[in-house]
């Protein structure tokens, strides 16, 4: 037998209920689209690590991350690194990078803020110390390497180190990249970064785009 007032309960919570969860549905469907890019490290034709790299837009606000895990154990030479950078950009300005590292050698950091006409930088890291400032805004990452070519850009800032990497092309779609005596490749094909090669003086380190 039902309760006077039951039926009448039940559809008064299912109406409550599905107005506290339809906002939340279109929310979850009206999320910004994040794009991926996956990478093998390889080392003398050996898989030792993965990076990722990711981008969101939100209207003018750009979210995205760097994050790679290295492993080596080569004989006398042992390399464990995990790092991910986080960079937030808006209308194409770079607003605020984060990086933290840890590896076999300790943990590390850097931070580039922008303070309203001008970046802060502190850079943390193995055998690499930084503190400074710079005033031009900054339009243009290594981490946007994953997502175009550089084209006529002839510089792109480094996380990392809180510095930048010069750029020149060397080829259709192939561009160098120095800073301070270290030099990497990267190579596009059909604007889509395929490979990079990151000259060691031991092993150069290859970072293929995975299928």
């Amino acid at each position: 037998m039902t309760r006077p007032g039951c039926r009448g309960g039940v559809v008064v919570v299912g109406a409550v209920m599905g107005l506290l969860a339809g906002p939340a549905r279109l929310r979850a469907q009206s999320a910004p689209p994040v794009e991926t890019r996956r990478y093998a490290i390889e080392v003398a034709g050996l898989r030792v690590g993965t990076m990722t790299a990711t981008r969101q837009a939100n209207g003018p606000e750009v979210l995205t991350t760097l994050t790679s895990d290295v492993q080596v154990n080569f004989l006398l030479y042992h390399l464990k690194v995990y790092y991910q950078v986080v960079n937030r950009s808006r209308n194409g300005q770079l607003l605020l990078s984060t990086v933290k590292a840890h590896t076999n050698q300790g943990d590390f950091a850097s931070r580039t803020e922008w303070q309203g006409d001008h970046y802060v930088i502190v850079a943390n890291q193995y055998k690499h110390q930084y503190r400074g400032t710079e005033a031009q805004p900054i339009t243009y990452t290594v981490s946007d390497q994953f997502f175009g070519e550089p084209g006529r850009r002839g510089r792109a800032y480094a996380e990392y180190f809180g510095d930048f990497f010069s750029l020149s092309p060397t080829a259709p779609g192939a561009y160098r990249a120095e800073r301070a005596g270290r030099e990497d490749e990267y190579h596009y094909s059909g604007g889509q970064l395929v490979t990079i090669i990151k000259k060691n003086p031991l092993k150069n380190f290859v970072i293929r785009l995975l299928p």
